[in-house]
């Protein structure tokens, strides 16, 4: 594929037998605070391109927020509106919140892509962190991303945010296992039900879905959040799907068993938790969340209406923790 060459299966998700099944991404370097590595922590050397509707690049804009590296790393914001050739970037005047890439000089994000590999024939997604003294792509997996803020630039953030962590080697196993289900039925499941094309897998992972927010609503029956008292990057993972999941989810992915507002009271608590923990909040753009979906997917909605409800409302009552649990 060249740069020239638009690709054209950008709303067919599924495989023929049905199936949803996400792309594995290309670029898997990584940022360390090491003397010889290869991409070395510096200030103002390496640059986050993001959705604001996207839930995979919302987890890198809070453990940013969360770290304190908004003067380290700079940030690009895509439209929420994505077309035949992908993510777009646009003026505040024309899309509020959205930027331009001043970094790159790039219209779409897939212009960074070519620039990092010329002959780059996957999808175009975020988040991507880019360096800019190689002028390539660092990382492309959301993952991976906020292990690199979790730590790599601790030598250089604000002394309030050194040490802070949301992977602590005592509780890594236990994160690593709950992310693993999580990701695959409820992160990545909202996916598989919404993105089915058949009857069958549909129903599969739909059922599956309603399954782990049950368990994940009696694990929050008996603990704050995911793991006990404190704040991890199990929670961090799972907020960005949640807080989609009535005003997009439930309608637009079919996954319409319960809803979040009305059947799930410990779970909407928790959402309400976090997203009331500082610097949460303003990470959170309803507007870009639903006009990208219900806009951009026309394979699911062709008439690109987008509907009024913003889910539950977050901000009331207060149950912000008396300290910060991370």
């Amino acid at each position: 594929m060249s740069s020239t060459t638009a690709p054209s299966d950008i709303t067919k998700w599924s495989s023929t037998d049905g199936e949803f099944r996400r792309q594995v991404s290309s670029f898997r370097s990584a940022v360390s605070s090491a003397a010889d590595a290869e991409f070395p922590a510096e200030a103002g050397r390496y640059h986050l391109y993001v959705s604001l509707a996207c839930p995979w690049a919302h987890r890198t804009l809070i453990v940013r927020q969360l770290k304190g590296l908004q003067n380290i790393i700079g940030l690009s914001v895509v439209s929420y509106l994505m077309g035949p050739n992908g993510w777009k970037f646009a003026s505040p005047d024309e899309v509020p919140g959205a930027t331009l890439d001043e970094i790159n000089g790039a219209e779409y994000i897939r212009e960074v892509y070519f620039k990092a590999e010329p002959n780059y024939a996957a999808r175009f997604t975020v988040p991507v962190l880019w360096d800019k003294k190689k002028q390539t792509i660092v990382n492309n997996e959301s993952s991976e991303i906020i292990r690199m803020f979790n730590t790599a630039f601790d030598d250089l953030v604000e002394p309030e945010y050194r040490g802070i962590t949301f992977y602590p080697e005592d509780m890594r196993t236990q994160i690593d296992e709950i992310n693993e289900w999580i990701y695959d039925t409820v992160n990545n499941g909202v996916y598989k039900s919404g993105f089915a094309t058949a009857q069958g897998p549909y129903e599969r992972h739909c059922r599956a879905l309603f399954e782990s927010l049950d368990r994940i609503e009696k694990i929050l029956s008996e603990n704050e959040f995911l793991l006990g008292s404190r704040l991890t990057e199990a929670d961090l993972r799972l907020f960005t799907t949640i807080v989609r999941f009535d005003p997009v989810y439930h309608g637009h992915f079919k996954c319409n068993i319960k809803q979040i507002a009305t059947g799930y009271p410990n779970i909407l608590r928790w959402t309400r938790e976090v997203y009331q923990l500082p610097g949460i909040a303003g990470t959170v753009n309803m507007e870009h969340i639903k006009k990208h979906y219900y806009m951009s997917h026309t394979q699911i909605n062709p008439t690109q209406v987008v509907p009024l409800n913003n889910g539950p409302d977050l901000s009331s009552p207060e149950v912000r923790p008396a300290k910060r649990p991370y």
